[in-house]
């Protein structure tokens, strides 16, 4: 079994999941889904809730709980350990168990379809790892960005990895003005990259020129990513930022960077030729990104 895992998140909870090559299939956390199910934090108590769940559904000769298998899963402290674990329709049948308004909203977002533009440019994104393109990027160029946009949302928006033309703003703030884009963008290009510090300071001039129409923040943190790859042989463990904290630091980054460049900064790994920590990055970009 391929050990590539997912996460997706329900009112900002983890739900792991883990792929399976050879049927082709995603195994969920059951653990993780009764956590969200039942609103607790407490792991023992989630833990002993299943327990006790599955014993009364094993009793009721309910399908669910032959239904599951134990694969091994990265665990609360970090160690892989065995877990519980649903396909597609058991995390649908489970669902059934749980009556309320949060069971049905849980239902909804699990059943969303991955054939969204998010969906298929997420999957694009985890293939962009394996491929020989990612090798062919230029790195810490405007083209370079352009590539990834192109890479990621191609046949998706027919503006993929084009600069745009129209001016757009977010939450209020104006990005650069599409007259003055191409110069702008020109002087980003020729900026220096030698140290962190100045990496971040780059990385904060593109937000702010924010050069696509579309999934600026999804393709620039891949971008970023390369940059830090290249210059100092490191790379983000997004997994160590949570989104309120990265969404408000990069808010404040256009006139004061030091709260973005110290998140960044601590989040920082050595583990650049790592697929699950790739993954992860992906995982996590794609989240922050939701509403």
């Amino acid at each position: 079994m391929s050990q590539k895992i997912s996460i997706r998140f329900f009112d900002d909870r983890e739900v792991r999941a883990l792929w399976d090559e050879q049927n082709a299939k995603w195994w969920f956390s059951v653990l993780d889904i009764v956590a969200v199910l039942t609103g607790q934090s407490d792991y023992s108590k989630t833990r002993n809730y299943w327990k006790y769940l599955k014993s009364k559904l094993k009793k009721e000769g309910s399908q669910v709980v032959s239904a599951a298998t134990q694969l091994k899963i990265p665990a609360p402290d970090g160690k892989k350990r065995l877990s519980d674990m649903l396909d597609y329709s058991g995390i649908i049948a489970l669902g059934k168990e749980f009556p309320g308004k949060k069971a049905n909203r849980f239902m909804e977002w699990f059943t969303y379809s991955d054939e969204s533009i998010d969906g298929k440019s997420k999957t694009k994104a985890y293939a962009l790892f394996e491929s020989t393109f990612i090798n062919s990027i230029e790195i810490g160029t405007t083209k370079g960005l352009q590539q990834i946009h192109a890479y990621l949302f191609g046949g998706l928006y027919e503006f993929a990895g084009q600069i745009r033309q129209k001016n757009i703003s977010k939450g209020g703030f104006q990005f650069a003005a599409s007259r003055f884009l191409n110069d702008n963008l020109k002087k980003i290009d020729v900026m220096p990259e030698a140290t962190f510090d100045e990496i971040i300071t780059k990385y904060i001039e593109m937000n702010i020129a924010h050069p696509f129409m579309e999934g600026n923040g999804r393709s620039t943190r891949i971008w970023l990513d390369l940059i830090l790859k290249k210059r100092l042989k490191k790379c983000v463990d997004w997994s160590k930022i949570g989104k309120t904290a990265y969404m408000s630091a990069m808010i404040k980054s256009s006139t004061n960077s030091s709260s973005l460049i110290k998140l960044l900064k601590n989040a920082l790994t050595g583990k650049i030729e790592s697929r699950e920590m790739f993954m992860k990055g992906i995982d996590y970009s794609y989240y922050y990104e939701e509403n």
